[in-house]
């Protein structure tokens, strides 16, 4: 029986990617002759090397799954493309078994050696403090790394905030939550929504990213009998590459680029949900608008506690011509 993976979604190789060391792609169509020509070859070489969760061979009907040919800028067939950790270490375009060959040789001599490494990096729901001294309320996907500091503070935008609590910037601060240190909290450090449940954050990046998950912490009150304590976000919705802040209305009635829907599940023991996104859909982000747009229980107001964007972060951009990218807020 074959060990290749036929993908049917770009969900489930975005997947695969996070839960596999190594993935190695066949980008192929069933008119395309020399895809014909080597699939034996591919074959071979993925009964020879395939391991659980260690090394993935799939192939990427380009016709079916066109978002995820797009997504990594297939122009020709076959193409093949091995990845590591979720990143691209090497390409092959057309059928040229030799070179094939040679790259997933390469791989071999560290396959048997994986599994204490993929146990020691795999993913998890855990929380600490990562190298940097940063807290992170979940644990980072195989791969990718915290790029939260790529947020062009400045331009920064929370609407329907409750001025009585932090500013938008406490939404990215590297300390643990202070509500997790001593009950609800000594200081100010966490947003609440003001004249109801709804928030609408801007964040501008320095830099293009490519986003993979979104973990959100948020922490209720403890006092489970005060009915006007603010609570979890239960939908959220997520636009890219807008140059402004939306509002309400705007954002009530556009299409998002992801919808989110959380329930009780979702949110750890340290009140994080760590939200994995369409990834072949935020692959050239500049920037983000998070809307929250319900609370839990239907609550009239809601609380976020800290935001952390997990991904890669491409070159970073003049700031001069960051500042021109649309109008003012507002405007």
């Amino acid at each position: 029986m074959s060990k290749t993976v036929h993908i049917s979604s770009p969900a489930q190789f975005s997947e695969l990617l996070q839960s596999s060391k190594i993935v190695v792609a066949d980008f192929y169509a069933d008119w395309c002759g020399p895809c014909h020509q080597v699939a034996p070859i591919y074959e071979q070489l993925s009964a020879a090397l395939s391991r659980p969760d260690l090394v993935t061979f799939v192939k990427v009907d380009t016709e079916a799954q066109k978002e995820v040919a797009q997504a990594y800028a297939i122009t020709s067939l076959p193409t093949f493309i091995v990845f590591r950790n979720g990143k691209t270490v090497d390409k092959v375009q057309g059928a040229n078994p030799l070179n094939l060959q040679a790259i997933v040789k390469k791989l071999s001599d560290e396959i048997e050696n994986m599994g204490t490494d993929a146990e020691a990096s795999g993913s998890g729901s855990g929380s600490g403090v990562d190298g940097g001294g940063k807290w992170r309320g979940a644990d980072l996907p195989r791969g990718y790394g915290d790029i939260t500091d790529q947020i062009e503070l400045q331009r920064c935008e929370l609407l329907n905030v409750d001025t009585t609590t932090g500013g938008v910037r406490v939404l990215f601060d590297g300390t643990k939550p202070s509500a997790l240190i001593g009950g609800k909290g000594t200081s100010k450090d966490w947003v609440e929504s003001d004249t109801d449940e709804q928030l609408m954050l801007f964040l501008p990046f320095q830099s293009m990213v490519k986003l993979h998950t979104l973990q959100i912490t948020s922490i209720p009150p403890s006092d489970n009998d005060d009915e006007d304590a603010p609570t979890r976000p239960r939908t959220i919705k997520l636009f890219s590459n807008k140059p402004h802040n939306l509002g309400f209305d705007e954002a009530e009635d556009m299409s998002a680029t992801q919808v989110i829907e959380l329930s009780e599940k979702d949110w750890n023991a340290e009140g994080t949900a760590n939200v994995g996104l369409r990834y072949v859909k935020f692959q050239n982000i500049t920037s983000l608008v998070l809307f929250v747009v319900d609370a839990e229980n239907g609550s009239e107001k809601v609380r976020l506690d800290r935001v952390r964007l997990i991904g890669e972060a491409g070159e970073k951009r003049e700031m001069g011509k960051l500042e021109k990218i649309g109008d003012e807020p507002g405007e």
